[in-house]
């Protein structure tokens, strides 16, 4: 069956046009919107007090990157699939791709950069761990892994090679060091260490 050439183009027409069965198109976005979908937020970032104002959607992972300008936090599949970006909210794992920086107004935010404090020049148990284990993976992924290595032994899951391969099963990276990670997870627990 053929269509009639006066349909074809009047079903065009309202396709170009944007309007569909007489709903008419969404209204621009005004001062008053833009106030709306913006807000303050005061919380501490590796021990630093910050005041910004960001837009309603914007996750941890691009507040930590674009706004505060910390590289280490790294964006991986930007779906809380790898843990690239993990970092330690009020002291527990977060994907910070999948949290809404908002939501923190308070929190205590710790990054790889502020694991250590700066002042004695010393590393973290668990960064000094992965370099005794040769842990290393890519580099890209390591930040994540060793935020979440600390947060694994700050929560006590560290009774078994096993216990720390399931409580670490959220990061992820092809180049499969995962023994020597293990082994760093497992050293840093042994030597007393909490995740300081």
């Amino acid at each position: 069956m053929d269509a009639d050439p006066a349909q074809v183009q009047a079903v065009a027409g309202v396709a170009v046009g944007g309007t569909v069965a007489g709903l008419a198109a969404a209204p621009a976005v005004g001062a008053e919107a833009e106030e709306e979908i913006t807000g303050n937020l005061s919380l501490r970032v590796n021990s630093t007090p910050v005041s910004v104002t960001v837009d309603n959607r914007t996750s941890l992972l691009d507040l930590l990157r674009e706004h505060l300008e910390l590289p280490g936090t790294k964006k991986g599949c930007d779906a809380g699939a790898c843990g690239a970006c993990t970092v330690l909210v009020d002291g527990r794992r977060a994907n910070s791709c999948l949290t809404l920086a908002v939501r923190l107004q308070d929190a205590d935010v710790v990054t790889i950069e502020g694991l250590a404090p700066e002042q004695d020049g010393e590393l973290h148990p668990l960064q000094q761990a992965f370099i005794d284990q040769d842990a290393f993976q890519c580099g890209y992924r390591t930040p994540g892994q060793i935020m979440s290595g600390v947060g694994c032994i700050r929560e006590g899951h560290t009774e078994s090679p096993e216990e720390i391969r399931e409580w670490m099963s959220g990061n992820l990276c092809r180049c499969g060091c995962y023994p020597k990670i293990v082994k760093a997870v497992e050293q840093t627990a042994a030597h007393g260490s909490k995740g300081r």
